[in-house]
């Protein structure tokens, strides 16, 4: 009987003999191309403190990770989506990045002034969970090598494919472990880190309403998870921009993002 084609069923078996050695998420990396053609992939865990930790990371164009050592884990990843998918300890599964992000992401300060940078058009994240309080992020995109989004068909085969990368993930990585402590309270770091470096005093909500803003919530999305009426956030972030002395998004973000990075 002569054998069929099945050049991503031999790639899908060479990353499961890989797991738990040296290989591994190379081999992850050729099975998942072979499924839906990423351009890139990065896979990396979040903790309830701490940056994240890289494992691997492949990408033809440049750009896509230019960024990432100086300005994402430098402190920019708190602002991140599918960070914040970690701190809500979504269930394990695909997520899709315009499913996800806020309603104002792709007008924000975050956005324009370091997701664009990467000049990535898309994403779907398998989201795993190895261990208690950590995060397996198992991120592919589409930028601008190929200028393309994943279309539905392959957004499809990712939601099929995920109950099995899901179970590689947390077999390799069952060995990571959380951070010991307490984890980071990023609303208080930021009023201490805003009142040590320039003397602003801020509340609590106008910290949180500030997160929020650089993340890419409207007003009416910072309403609808704090609680809050639209207009009692205008009230927030008016005094949020008179207390800083600043007038505009792109200013609170020049602003607080070294702060970011001193959390």
């Amino acid at each position: 009987m002569q054998p069929l084609p099945n050049a991503a069923e031999a790639d899908l078996a060479r990353a499961i003999r890989l797991i738990g050695a040296a290989g591994f998420e190379a081999a992850l990396q050729r099975w998942l191309h072979r499924c839906v053609a990423p351009d890139n992939l990065i896979v990396l865990a979040y903790r309830d403190a701490g940056p994240p930790q890289v494992f691997f990371r492949q990408s033809a164009q440049p750009m896509v990770f230019a960024a990432l050592d100086d300005t994402y884990l430098a402190g920019a990843y708190l602002l991140d989506p599918y960070h914040d998918l970690h701190v809500m300890r979504v269930p394990a599964g695909a997520y899709r990045l315009r499913d996800i992000a806020p309603d104002a992401f792709h007008r924000s300060r975050y956005f324009s002034d370091y997701y664009r940078q990467t000049t990535l058009l898309d994403e779907v994240t398998f989201i795993a969970w190895p261990a208690a309080a950590v995060s397996l992020n198992i991120c592919l995109g589409r930028d601008e090598s190929s200028g393309q989004p994943f279309t539905a068909r392959e957004v499809e085969i990712c939601q099929r494919l995920a109950p099995i990368v899901i179970a590689l993930a947390e077999a390799h990585w069952s060995g990571l472990a959380a951070e010991t402590g307490a984890a980071d309270d990023v609303t208080g770091h930021l009023i201490g880190a805003a009142a040590r470096a320039h003397g602003i005093r801020l509340s609590p909500r106008q910290a949180e309403v500030a997160l929020m803003i650089l993340r890419g919530h409207s007003t009416v999305s910072i309403g609808l998870r704090l609680g809050l009426s639209a207009q009692t956030v205008k009230v927030f972030r008016r005094q949020l921009y008179a207390r800083c002395a600043i007038s505009s998004q792109a200013e609170l973000f020049a602003l607080m993002l070294p702060l970011l990075r001193a959390v």
